[in-house]
């Protein structure tokens, strides 16, 4: 008889619509395990942010499946039609007298560029919440955590939903706070509310935003909820030195001839797309320290150890197995290319039709951060997806050992 799996993690970041990336990988994951039907759900502990955080309550909610049912979250990604899911309405930011009376009844504060009511339609229908909650109350999920940013204190809340008996250790981050309650959609939507482009979701008393402002890849959550092992997925790709120099000098004829479309993919990178591989560096080191410590010190001695480090940090110290996926191909150029190739306009409302036209003719040899951020639509999804598989696929020898 096999022993149990150590709690997994699996640990989404946000993007918009590169959260395609992510299915893709998990899609990827099990053609390559092709566990059978009746064999455990690959994880039990999820972590994500923003677009993340969707994927991760869809994979959570179908943990009672070997292979999270990742097919089906693949076919509605690909269903999305540009023309109801990318809806631009410019007096979306104009705020109408009266509405401004509705706005403390209301789960929502504020304007924005998208008419969002499709997007929160398939986040409500797509994730099975009841069985989600069954997931966790028969302890199939560990732990489902989705990370917010609280409007006024600017701190980031993980809304933290755990099976019962599981322990899950307080962070001693004091710009961030863990609230532990059922996740709902609007969890999600919150999570997801990318200033100006989504509105500001109400949770509670408080207002909420989407949570890679400022934690874009819950990684220390995962492992407080006692994951073992971490399957992390960023939608950042890793570039060469040739491909940053290509960027650069593309971003330089760009500048020549400076476009708002231009400034906001650059400011979607910047507030959005955070450095990951930093925490998966001090990771390792950690790694790195506790095998050496457990090489070395006596039982009784790396107890004192890790009680020192339970009193100042809520948890002790531990090596954790990491598996990290990162984009292959520029899913920025990847947008560019698509646009100019397959999006078909004549359907979409003028201001739509006039973004993309532009951006199609500006990113002619640069990339189209903002599209791939907000290009909702089933054949681009596609293109992401399969990268994530490729990716997948290309590390098929480490997966099969990551989970042996």
């Amino acid at each position: 008889m096999r022993p149990p799996r150590p709690p997994t993690a699996l640990v989404l970041s946000g993007g918009g619509t590169r959260g395609a990336y992510e299915v893709g990988v998990v899609a990827g994951i099990s053609e390559v395990l092709d566990t059978d039907p009746g064999s455990p759900a690959l994880f039990d502990i999820f972590s994500g942010t923003s677009v993340g955080a969707i994927n991760a309550a869809y994979f959570a909610a179908n943990a009672d499946a070997h292979d999270h049912r990742v097919e089906r979250l693949v076919d509605t990604w690909q269903s999305l039609r540009l023309n109801d899911h990318a809806r631009v309405r410019l007096l979306g930011l104009t705020p109408m007298p009266e509405t401004l009376s509705r706005f403390a009844k209301s789960t929502m504060l504020g304007k924005s560029l998208l008419d969002t009511r499709a997007v929160e339609v398939l986040v409500r229908r797509t994730v099975d919440w009841e069985r989600l909650h069954r997931n966790v109350d028969a302890g199939i999920v560990r732990a489902l955590m989705v990370a917010a940013l609280h409007v006024v204190s600017g701190r980031t809340t993980m809304f933290t939903e755990g099976a019962p008996g599981v322990h899950i250790a307080d962070t001693r981050d004091e710009r961030r706070v863990t609230a532990f309650e059922r996740i709902t959609a609007d969890h999600v939507l919150a999570s997801a509310a990318i200033p100006l482009l989504f509105p500001t979701r109400k949770l509670g008393e408080h207002y909420y935003c989407d949570g890679g402002l400022r934690f874009n890849t819950p990684i220390a959550p995962a492992i407080r909820a006692g994951a073992e092992r971490l399957v992390v997925v960023s939608v950042r790709h890793a570039r060469s030195l040739r491909e940053v120099a290509a960027v650069e000098a593309a971003d330089h004829a760009e500048m020549q001839n400076l476009s708002p479309v231009f400034l906001v993919g650059k400011l979607l990178n910047a507030l959005l797309l955070d450095p990951v591989q930093y925490d998966l560096q001090v990771l390792d080191r950690v790694n790195q320290m506790m095998e050496v410590l457990e090489e070395t010190l006596s039982p009784e001695d790396l107890e004192r150890f890790h009680r020192v480090w339970v009193r100042h940090r809520g948890s002790a110290y531990r090596r954790i197995k990491t598996l990290t996926f990162t984009p292959s191909r520029d899913l920025g150029r990847l947008a560019a290319e698509y646009m100019r190739k397959s999006v078909t306009l004549k359907d979409l409302s003028g201001i739509a039709r006039y973004l993309l036209e532009r951006a199609a003719r500006d990113s002619a040899e640069a990339e189209a951060d903002w599209a791939s951020y907000m290009l909702f639509d089933g054949g681009f999804a596609h293109e992401l997806i399969e990268v994530g598989k490729a990716d997948a696929r290309a590390r098929a020898d480490e997966i099969r050992e990551f989970f042996a």
